[in-house]
């Protein structure tokens, strides 16, 4: 299938056109990557956008569940929800260790959903390196809301902030512990606190620890992309399916507002541009596995383990013969 194929069928909300795109923008191969860039630019001029929601969340928490209460909650109001779910991968193989395909059965056989694991290949920020890509595939495939979920919570999983319109931390009815335990910049990142499992015998535990995290965010200095009362802690139930509706009026009345106010639009261009120096950065490692600069890296390395020049005289030589001195 040519790109221009590919463009159209990912445009008329071809599911698995929208597969086969994903694929091709995780590929590393070379010819693989220059038709992924050509696909996204055409995709890019229909402009074309979803509400991207990022979503983290300590181990156990019910990431999983949440989502498919979630996502079913979304469809029922007529909603196309598309669900990015990032793995743990394999050490061996590389695959997704967990696939979040086969935790969210009622969701992945719904007609208005589509469910997409990929594993993070060891790459930081609880995200794959190629999810922002797969984000702008499901949007142009004509998706209202598209839901990023991370492998678990910590703090380089605030990358996925970058790639999210709203940023939700859902977390378990706990006691102080774990209050001190999650770490400030992911806190300082939510644009949502969800306590889960507010049900049965956890529900007054989730009660204190959801008014824990409403006093934790009081004392956070306000953002200016940020409405009066934001951001907040809410108590939901996936199991039960409880506060999700009013968690859905919450996201939709903080999007609403930032983009009146301009700050929806200051913040994706703000994104590309982060995405732009990401794109640089991981350009110029990659010339690092090269053969030839394995090989002189080897060399270099060997001569600061003996002592005959120092790590940045060595790093010096490197850079200038890469070109980027």
């Amino acid at each position: 299938m040519d790109t221009e194929q590919l463009t159209q069928k990912i445009l008329d909300g071809d599911r698995r056109a929208l597969a086969r795109a994903i694929t091709l923008v995780e590929s590393g191969r070379k010819d693989h990557r220059a038709k992924a860039g050509e696909l996204l630019s055409e995709l890019a001029k229909h402009k074309r956008q979803s509400l991207r929601i990022g979503l983290s969340g300590t181990p156990g928490v019910g990431k999983s569940t949440f989502i498919e209460s979630f996502g079913m909650m979304l469809t029922g109001l007529g909603l196309r929800v598309a669900v990015l779910a990032v793995d743990p991968s394999s050490a061996r193989s590389g695959g997704s260790i967990l696939g979040d395909k086969t935790r969210m059965e009622r969701l992945s056989r719904d007609k208005n959903a589509f469910i997409r694991p990929s594993p993070s290949q060891s790459h930081l920020g609880g995200v794959a390196r190629r999810s922002r890509e797969a984000v702008a595939l499901c949007e142009a495939a004509g998706f209202d809301v598209v839901l990023i979920e991370t492998v678990g919570v910590g703090q380089s999983e605030t990358v996925v902030a970058e790639m999210s319109d709203l940023f939700l931390l859902l977390l378990a009815p706990a006691g102080g512990d774990e209050l001190q335990g999650v770490k400030r910049g992911i806190m300082e990142m939510a644009d949502l606190i969800l306590v889960n499992k507010a049900d049965g015998p956890l529900k007054p535990v989730a009660t204190r620890t959801c008014a824990d995290y409403a006093g934790a965010l009081r004392l956070l200095r306000k953002r200016p992309q940020d409405p009066e009362g934001f951001p907040k802690a809410l108590m939901v139930s996936a199991v039960e399916e409880h506060g999700l509706d009013k968690a859905w009026e919450e996201m939709q009345a903080l999007a609403a507002w930032r983009r009146e106010n301009g700050h929806w639009e200051r913040r994706r261009a703000d994104q590309a541009c982060y995405w732009f120096d990401q794109e640089v950065r991981q350009a110029l490692l990659a010339r690092l596995e090269t053969p030839d600069a394995k090989a002189q890296m080897a060399e270099l390395a060997g001569t600061v383990a003996s002592g005959g020049k120092s790590p940045g005289e060595a790093a010096q030589i490197m850079l200038q013969a890469l070109g980027a001195a």
